[in-house]
């Protein structure tokens, strides 16, 4: 029965999958060719940037307020939930959804591409320590959120003015509950990231800490 169920959920979601995932992927080779458009200035004004936060880490300036790290980390990965889970109570806010997941996939490839196109191998290994690991589950829980909000939209758009029959009862429990399953791993990814991080990214910066532009 519990098979039936996931078959039947991945034949009516797997178009939505898709087209999500197609939208993040560009955003993150958006995010990547972006690093190629900045100025000799706004690398410069970035590299100073990281090579003080490489230097802060070395130092072990991020193990100094655990609970502190985590607040900030829990409180920017709930927004996105809360964000995708408000769009999806409204018939308009389907479009605004896919406008986050490219966000978030221009987050990530500008993230890795500068440090890769700067750092080359080095910004790579800190890519795979400092950004990857979470982004493992964080991007995966994003977009199986943006696709149970838009199956929920479109659901709701149906319902208003398609059929007035259906329910939106189960539809809309099985939203919330996805919202909230993912509210709740967001919880272990933070205490991943306050704790775990700066002892992973510490491993690593001595090699990043004087670094500088060529």
């Amino acid at each position: 029965m519990r098979n039936r169920t996931l078959e039947l959920y991945l034949k009516e979601h797997l178009s939505f999958y898709i087209f999500v995932g197609v939208i993040f992927v560009t955003g993150v080779v958006f995010g990547a060719v972006m690093v190629n458009a900045l100025s000799i200035e706004q690398k410069q004004e970035i590299t100073r940037y990281l090579g003080n936060f490489f230097a802060s880490v070395q130092q072990g300036a991020l193990e100094g307020d655990i609970p502190g790290s985590f607040k900030d980390s829990f409180s920017m990965h709930i927004k996105w939930v809360l964000l995708i889970w408000i769009l999806g109570l409204s018939v308009i806010g389907l479009p605004l959804i896919l406008i986050l997941d490219f966000l978030k996939g221009v987050l990530v490839g500008f993230t890795v591409g500068y440090l890769v196109g700067t750092m080359s191998w080095k910004g790579l290994l800190f890519a795979l320590v400092s950004i990857v690991p979470q982004n493992l589950l964080i991007i995966p829980a994003l977009i199986v959120c943006s696709v149970t909000a838009m199956a929920f939209s479109i659901h709701l758009v149906k319902n208003r003015f398609v059929s007035r029959n259906g329910s939106i009862y189960e539809p809309f429990m099985r939203f919330c509950g996805v919202s909230v399953a993912s509210a709740v791993l967001f919880i272990g990814v933070s205490f991943f990231e306050a704790y775990m991080s700066p002892v992973m990214m510490k491993w690593v910066t001595p090699m990043l800490a004087s670094l500088h532009l060529s």
